[in-house]
């Protein structure tokens, strides 16, 4: 089953995360995910979006896309992103 990851973000320090956004896609390509939404900005019909980013990455399986989340790669990415901005991952299976 396909396996999306959806990320909710919030900036607190963008000079540090610009340098997350730059080690982030490979370490997607790495596991042969891809980016379907990166930061495009959010039109709320309903309830409230109090969130700076919104990022959908696609993965060919949960599996896939926990071992990702945990690859040493995307560890020192995150690591990064942990001093920028607070997050909420989520994986959802279609």
């Amino acid at each position: 089953m396909t396996a999306f990851v959806l990320v909710e973000v919030d900036i607190h320090d963008p000079e540090k995360y610009e340098e997350y956004k730059k080690l982030t896609p490979e370490s997607v390509k790495e596991f042969e995910g891809k980016f379907v939404i990166r930061g495009n900005p959010i039109h709320v019909l309903e309830g409230q979006w109090n969130h700076d980013r919104f990022v959908m990455l696609e993965f060919k399986d949960k599996e896939t896309a926990e071992k990702w989340y945990y690859s040493e790669k995307y560890t020192k990415a995150r690591k990064i992103r942990e001093n920028a901005a607070s997050a909420n991952f989520f994986i959802v299976e279609t």
